[in-house]
């Protein structure tokens, strides 16, 4: 059973950092396309950035130049470093991912089937 955790959430100012992990367990990360989402108050669920097994990465327009995602497979491990943040960032963080060879289409929330349980990230004025 594929299970994802995140860590790493907090409050920061403007122009702060933040970095994001997500823990796998229960199967390979080097098996596994990943994606973090956010979901602001008030607001569906987005998709921020995504990683193919291969290292491919995928950013939304808004995050472009900010926001890094990256992965450790040795450590089985997920992360998202968000630089310059800014008070829009505001959101619960969430980890996705989905084994390889299933159907994908990124930042399509139905494409993973796996999530975590989110992770608060508040950015202040």
């Amino acid at each position: 059973q594929v299970q994802v955790v995140e860590s790493g959430g907090g409050s920061v100012q403007a122009g702060g950092s933040l970095r994001l992990s997500c823990r796998v367990s229960g199967y390979s990360s080097r098996r596994l396309y990943m994606a973090w989402f956010r979901q602001a108050p008030g607001k569906g669920r987005e998709g921020v950035a995504h990683i193919d097994s291969d290292g491919s990465k995928t950013y939304r327009d808004s995050v472009k130049g900010r926001f890094t995602i990256s992965k450790d497979d040795a450590e089985n491990t997920l992360y998202l470093q968000m630089n310059s943040l800014k008070p829009e960032d505001t959101a619960v963080y969430y980890c996705a991912a989905d084994r390889v060879g299933r159907a994908l289409i990124r930042f399509v929330e139905a494409s993973y089937a796996y999530w975590g349980q989110g992770a608060q990230v508040s950015v202040s004025s």
